[in-house]
């Protein structure tokens, strides 16, 4: 229980709460969902039942787990380097997550003193472009929340992680439906049900479906060795497969919630479901503003989202702190300080991206913009990709079965999925992309 609430809480978080209904929104709706949906089940499942048989099989953070089953299984070292840009790929999400994760705290704050109690569209609005606009402002955020995920982190495995997911992933659940439950008395719930479930697919592009499978990697965790690091400390007699569907169902029945708690307050309040990364700040207090109980309410939503975001940061450094401390015989909090240290540093270019430098644009926009680009849209799936073919194909038959644990019809579909379905899929959806 405490590894499948761990990944929960690593794969649940502003990835499903913040991103999701965004990044749906901006690609049309009901056609997106499907095909995010379709990328979970096809791809996402088999990427997630291998990391974690990966870690479980050897038993070391994920660069040395690479490079260790590589030579075991005939192959080469040099499958370390996969695991190596997922520890990276983790190191730079982490620097531009936090600072998101950071206005969530700020707006636990600005709730709770009523600054949206019977605010306007505009006021809302202004209150979130003058927050952003300060980057002294968004910079302490950052590091506060930093310096809470690298206290949970620093304190081990079991003090630290197992104790703070055990109460953070139910609490979350609960106040997510909470949230529902407003949201289906708004008015506008049939609308939002409409605008999540009825597809469009003319306004479907390659982007879209880049975009779905990104963010299918994003909110689960995967392809980028945070699984795999959880993998390591699996007890045996676990199943990887009821495990990992555990994971998927909760991780993927939370985006949905959450899309069905936010689009119909944006249609209640006439706004646009494509406002992008600042949706859940600028949507939700407005809404929240003009109801009775709307500060209590506001604040509760809040600290659900600094919640998740923390279960998930807390995922996202475990694999560069397992390597730093087994690689250099570090302390646990020793390795801690330092990849958090580093990770804050790198932090303040996102946190600059949205003040400073909004008008400083290249490749996909700003340097935020650009990081998260290449983190989903790239590294993810490329690490995915390479993690289902060394499953799959360098692995041999009685390793992974040893791992998932029968030879059935389970096993069938997950070794037909992992060597052809997935990376077959992933495959063409970066050459399109790219193209």
């Amino acid at each position: 229980m405490a590894f499948v609430l761990a990944v929960t809480g690593s794969a649940v978080g502003l990835g499903n709460i913040w991103k999701f209904p965004y990044i749906a929104g901006q690609n049309g709706g009901g056609a997106f969902v499907l095909v995010y949906l379709a990328c979970v089940v096809l791809i996402g499942m088999p990427v997630m039942m291998s990391e974690i048989l990966i870690g479980r099989r050897g038993r070391r953070n994920p660069v040395a787990t690479m490079e260790l089953l590589g030579k075991e299984e005939g192959s080469s070292a040099n499958w370390k380097w996969v695991g190596g840009m997922g520890v990276v790929a983790g190191i730079l999400i982490l620097s531009y997550y936090s600072v998101i994760a950071g206005w969530t705290l700020a707006y636990i704050v600005k709730s709770a003193t009523g600054v949206f109690a019977g605010a306007s569209a505009e006021a809302v609005g202004a209150e979130f472009s003058g927050f952003v606009g300060n980057w002294k402002a968004i910079g302490l955020t950052h590091t506060i929340f930093m310096a809470l995920s690298v206290f949970v982190v620093a304190r081990g495995v079991e003090r630290g992680l197992e104790q703070a997911v055990r109460f953070m992933v139910p609490a979350l659940l609960i106040l997510m439906l909470l949230l529902l439950l407003y949201s289906i008395n708004s008015g506008y719930f049939g609308q939002g049900v409409a605008f999540m479930f009825t597809p469009n697919f003319e306004l479907l592009t390659w982007g879209s479906v880049l975009a779905a499978l990104g963010q299918a990697f994003f909110t689960l965790s995967i392809g980028m060795g945070a699984v795999m690091a959880y993998g390591a400390y699996l007890p045996e007699e676990t199943s990887i497969t009821g495990a990992s569907a555990a994971v998927v169902t909760a991780d993927t029945g939370i985006a949905i919630l959450a899309g069905l708690a936010i689009f119909p307050l944006v249609f209640a309040n006439g706004l646009t479901p494509a406002d992008g990364p600042g949706l859940v700040f600028n949507t939700l207090p407005l809404a929240f503003g003009q109801m009775s109980g709307g500060v209590f309410f506001s604040t509760i939503f809040f600290v659900l989202l600094s919640f998740a975001a923390w279960t998930s940061a807390i995922g996202l450094m475990e694999p560069a702190v397992a390597w730093i401390v087994e690689h250099f015989h570090k302390t646990r909090a020793q390795a801690t300080v330092l990849i958090g240290g580093l990770i804050w540093v790198l932090g303040f270019g996102s946190v600059l991206s949205f003040n400073v430098l909004a008008d400083t644009t290249f490749l996909a926009g700003t340097l935020f913009d650009n990081v998260d680009y290449l983190t989903s849209n790239i590294m993810l799936p490329l690490g995915g990709l390479l993690i289902t073919v060394f499953a799959g194909w360098v692995m041999c038959r009685n390793s992974t079965s040893d791992e998932l644990g029968n030879s059935g019809m389970l096993f069938k579909a997950w070794r037909m999925l992992a060597r052809f379905i997935a990376p077959i899929g992933i495959l063409i959806v970066l050459v399109n992309a790219v193209l």
